[in-house]
């Protein structure tokens, strides 16, 4: 299976040399591997057992279809008209910073998918099609996933640290801000210096409900995003009634200029992983990590870099299999180490995380041209982030807990 993975892994890298569509090689890895995992499973029924249980893969992609359609009605309606008109600024390294940290921000309180898709969908508004683009594009990769790592649910590996109490809110936030922002700042700088940012001056839907409606039901996010698509649906039906020339402010039009491509490839990928996790070979990696690299931060920095391959999730879930609440307790640097390096290394590959893959999806961005000018950027950020959370951790540098702590408001 390992073997097929890498076939099919090289297929989609080298997709624009072999002709053949990242996403059609993305199905065809997905379905050949869960072949083979039923071929080699104790028994059929246990392969479609564990095919069952990997039905959080149709969960994401239900949520991605949901905010791709919102998006495009939004954008339809001109609903992105008021953020892209007070985006005044034509200077390339000024935009490159307010997009970074826009995105930074809004991935800390809606999870990095979202937010890639939204931000994405405003840069087109923003930058007419160019290298400069796509490099504010890979921006919002980063900011994405950096932003997501320092809350409890800002990406969903964080979150399944939070759920399963090897972090906690307030400790998390406090140890990883900084090297998160430290992980975004670094790229940001280091891209500032590039010719795609100097060369040229630039032409000039309420995600965050789906977290508001898992908090109150109970039911996953994507529940949340299809309430709120059926509900578009109905009031945009409603408001162009009977208007036949406005059929392309209607959902129906908005799901026929969705990126299905991008969505199946997404789809292919996450069933491909779901296959590695259920015969046991993520599991194997994460057990020769521990037996071969003894260092706790090691180990947590390698899983960060063998995210940037395999998504973090399932790297995840197998660490916290490895290790109990007793080896190493709630929010101990390990934990911490762990939550930052999964959730920042999937920047290192455009096929790392689901932001990279719905940024690859969506701006039409091959394997290579992202390895080259981002991947650099990529990994310094993460090196420096890693290295200052130690020196933070190391030096008991104390962050504020509460407001009366903070001195300006304070009143000292």
């Amino acid at each position: 299976m390992a073997l097929l993975f890498g076939i099919g892994y090289a297929g989609i890298i080298f997709e624009e040399s072999l002709a053949f569509n990242k996403s059609g090689v993305g199905l065809l890895m997905a379905v050949s591997l869960w072949i083979v995992r039923s071929i080699g499973a104790p028994s059929t029924e246990i392969a479609v057992s564990e095919l069952t249980h990997a039905a959080e893969v149709s969960e994401i992609v239900f949520f991605l279809l949901g905010a791709m359609t919102i998006v495009e009605i939004v954008d339809a309606h001109q609903g992105f008209k008021l953020v892209t008109d007070n985006i005044t600024t034509r200077k390339p390294k000024t935009l490159l910073w307010v997009v970074g940290f826009v995105t930074f921000f809004l991935s800390s309180i809606l999870d990095n998918l979202t937010s890639t898709i939204v931000m994405v969908s405003l840069l087109r508004k923003l930058v007419p099609p160019s290298e400069y683009r796509r490099l504010l594009g890979a921006v919002v990769v980063i900011a994405a996933n950096s932003g997501g790592a320092w809350t409890p649910i800002g990406d969903v590996t964080t979150t399944m640290l939070w759920i399963h109490g090897q972090i906690s809110t307030l400790p998390t936030m406090k140890g990883l801000l900084v090297p998160s922002v430290v992980s975004l700042a670094i790229p940001l700088a280091l891209m500032s210096l590039t010719s795609e940012v100097n060369g040229k001056e630039q032409e000039s839907p309420n995600v965050l409900a789906s977290e508001l409606f898992k908090a109150l039901t109970g039911l996953p996010p994507y529940m949340g995003m299809l309430l709120g698509l059926g509900v578009l649906w109905i009031v945009t039906d409603a408001i162009h009634y009977g208007e036949s020339e406005r059929q392309k402010l209607k959902v129906p039009q908005a799901l026929s200029r969705i990126d299905t491509q991008g969505v199946l490839f997404f789809l292919g990928i996450l069933l491909s992983v779901s296959s590695l996790e259920a015969a046991g070979i993520l599991r194997e990696l994460a057990n020769y990590l521990d037996a071969h690299i003894p260092n706790v931060e090691l180990v947590a920095t390698a899983i960060g870099l063998v995210s940037a391959i395999i998504d973090n999730v399932p790297l995840v879930a197998a660490a916290m299999g490895m290790y109990d609440l007793t080896s190493f307790p709630q929010d101990s640097e390990f934990w911490q180490l762990v939550a930052y390096c999964a959730g920042t290394g999937g920047s290192l590959l455009v096929i790392g995380s689901a932001a990279g893959v719905a940024y690859m999806g969506m701006e039409k961005v091959d394997f290579f041209w992202y390895f080259r000018k981002v991947s650099g950027f990529a990994f310094a950020g993460y090196a420096a982030g890693i290295a200052a959370y130690l020196a933070v951790h190391n030096l008991n540098v104390s962050l504020p807990t509460t407001l009366a702590e903070i001195p300006f408001l304070s009143g000292s």
